[in-house]
């Protein structure tokens, strides 16, 4: 089994799009071939926002309302996803990666913006997410 985490600054927007996108996208492999879960650098315990949970839901992807949750102890099995490369930096892990390596440039936090802005988000997550399949698929062929 996979581990896998995406990571941003509060939980309540951009890595819980991604966690819930991966999870759309894999379909059934969720629970069999994948852990995926999110969490943020300074989550705070607050809600998912409204925008991003209104984008979620057009995506077809779950948008029921959880608390954020705070990245706390490293976990070497896990494979660690940030949002930005400065993100990256502040995961202690050699297993982490960032957005940027897989779509060319950081995942911009929508916190506090339009709708718009969260649907342009979710779609380079989507991005980023898809080229993260890819990669996994690749991995899988070479075994």
């Amino acid at each position: 089994m996979i581990k896998l985490c995406f990571v941003c600054t509060g939980n309540t927007c951009r890595s819980v799009m991604a966690e819930r996108i991966f999870k759309k996208k894999i379909g059934k492999q969720a629970g069999k071939d994948f852990k995926v879960l999110s969490r943020g650098l300074n989550a705070k315990g607050d809600n998912i926002s409204e925008n991003a949970k209104i984008v979620l839901k057009e995506m077809k992807c779950s948008s029921v309302n959880r608390k954020s949750v705070k990245l706390g102890k490293i976990d070497a099995q896990t494979l660690y996803v940030t949002m930005t490369d400065p993100q990256k930096e502040l995961v202690p892990s050699k297993k982490v990666i960032s957005m940027a390596s897989l779509v060319g440039h950081n995942i911009c936090d929508p916190y506090g913006k339009d709708v718009n802005s969260y649907r342009q988000c979710a779609k380079d997550i989507e991005k980023g997410v898809d080229a993260l399949i890819e990669k996994f698929s690749n991995w899988r062929k070479e075994l």
